[in-house]
């Protein structure tokens, strides 16, 4: 499990980011 950190995830490629690597495990700030 890795710490992600990812910007801009209200909405678009990053909120898909942030919940393909939610659902892989990994703990995400977003």
């Amino acid at each position: 499990m890795a710490h992600i950190i990812i910007t801009g995830s209200s909405r678009g490629i990053g909120l898909a980011m942030a919940k393909q690597a939610a659902q892989q495990g990994h703990r995400v700030l977003a």
